[in-house]
């Protein structure tokens, strides 16, 4: 069994920053609350005097959004998961988040275990997937977490072809035909240049330029 993960002041205070309580800055370090304030208990703010796991308690929630607090409307998870609530009347987004937050799932790739955040807004790019294809089952045992490349190759995929390939594609969207009708004036302009035939040989690349042109000998 590999030994507890040792928590330096500096990954309390790290954590600190990028979070808004202790409960966050655990799900940041990737590990319990209780180890997590085994650490945080010990270590000292110097300007307060105090432990950096009171410094860092957050009780009114302040900052935190309503869908992870304990204040507001929120969807009571337990029902959801039991099946005895419809997920409709809740935003799939939001139940997601807290089933990680509320530490029902592991914040990772259920199949690889991948579980980088992005550069730009430190988000895991991960997906919910429901094993029979409900997706109104909330079930434990029947979601799972899984990164694109494992949904994309284990799972009914959340791209389609079609959307694969407009990303690819140098074209984004295909231009229509065009489609008008020369009027009785133009046609007679156009022969009178030498620029209209009645019967036309798109075939033809001299069809393309008037015959009055004899171009540079």
């Amino acid at each position: 069994m590999p030994s507890p993960k040792f928590l330096s002041k500096e990954d309390i205070l790290r954590a600190m920053q990028n979070t808004k309580s202790n409960h966050g800055a655990a799900r940041f370090l990737r590990c319990s609350l209780n180890h997590y304030k085994k650490y945080a208990t010990v270590y000292v703010d110097e300007a307060t005097g105090l432990t950096l796991n009171e410094l860092h308690k957050n009780a009114s929630g302040k900052g935190i959004p309503k869908f992870l607090s304990n204040k507001g409307k929120k969807a009571p998870l337990k029902e959801l998961i039991a099946g005895t609530l419809s997920i409709e009347s809740f935003e799939p987004a939001k139940i997601k988040q807290r089933l990680v937050f509320e530490g029902y799932i592991k914040e990772e790739c259920s199949r690889c275990g991948f579980h980088e955040e992005r550069l730009q807004d430190q988000k895991i790019p991960l997906i919910l997937q429901f094993k029979d294809r409900n997706k109104k089952n909330y079930e434990l045992e029947n979601i799972e977490l899984m990164c694109y490349n494992c949904s994309y190759l284990y799972a009914v995929s959340p791209i389609s072809e079609k959307q694969v390939t407009s990303m690819e594609h140098y074209i984004d969207k295909q231009a229509p035909e065009p489609d008008f009708e020369v009027g009785d004036a133009m046609r007679e302009h156009l022969q009178s240049l030498g620029l209209w035939k009645e019967e036309f040989d798109p075939t033809d690349g001299n069809n393309y330029i008037s015959e009055n042109y004899k171009g540079d000998k």
